[in-house]
């Protein structure tokens, strides 16, 4: 169903591949799947693919092209999961969302008249500073990292949100979800949801880490919000 496609950066000074999975007929809108740390491997495509048969458009960009173009780890690999949390901290995620905004053009080049993103552990983090520094239409995080530091930034967010939180992510702990819960629970346009007892990575789309009761029941919302606000 998808296929390779390139897109320039913002500055011009280069260009990135991308998973680009199409609709058949006029795509509802774009969503744009950020990936988690082990790249944009089978699990990030096949939710390309899955949007693409719900109507979107779906692109997945090569964000760790930078470091090191078309990476594909399995987490459930030890060493493979070792080499991309290495990648993680190697990663400029300024750069990163830079890649994001100039996938948010392409995808409007495309012909997507509204255009969203979901995005999964470093995604997650992605996906809340694009809603945060572009105007992208929706945005949506699952597990993001670290977002308790970018809370500064909330003022910014001024188009619909929605966060997936799990309450056992053993990369999140439970100060750093209370603070995203007091500063974000009160905001108009960000809507947290917890998932008691979960650990990180509950959503692959396969592999060890998914839970597919709870993966079908967030991305059951996930899948709402965006036919809310993208159409």
């Amino acid at each position: 169903m998808g296929r390779m496609i390139s897109i320039d950066t913002l500055a011009g000074d280069g260009s990135f591949s991308a998973y680009a999975a199409e609709p058949a007929g006029t795509p509802r809108a774009a969503i744009i799947v950020i990936q988690e740390i082990f790249g944009v491997n089978e699990g990030i495509r096949r939710k390309c693919d899955h949007w693409a048969s719900l109507g979107y458009l779906a692109i997945a960009p090569d964000l760790f092209w930078r470091l090191e173009k078309g990476i594909e780890l399995d987490p459930d690999v030890p060493d493979q999961f070792q080499r991309a949390l290495g990648l993680f901290g190697q990663f400029d995620q300024n750069a990163g969302v830079a890649d994001i905004e100039a996938t948010i053009r392409a995808a409007r080049a495309m012909g997507a008249a509204k255009t969203g993103c979901v995005g999964y552990c470093l995604g997650g983090r992605l996906a809340f500073m694009a809603a945060a520094r572009t105007d992208i239409d929706a945005s949506v995080g699952y597990y993001g990292v670290g977002i308790d530091n970018l809370l500064d930034e909330r003022h910014a967010i001024a188009n619909p949100l929605m966060l997936h939180i799990p309450t056992a992510d053993h990369f999140v702990g439970p100060e750093v979800q209370q603070a995203m819960h007091d500063a974000l629970d009160d905001h108009p346009r960000v809507v947290l949801h917890d998932y008691v007892g979960l650990d990180h990575g509950f959503a692959a789309e396969m592999g060890q880490r998914r839970n597919d009761e709870a993966a079908r029941l967030a991305d059951s919302r996930t899948e709402a919000f965006f036919a809310e606000h993208l159409g």
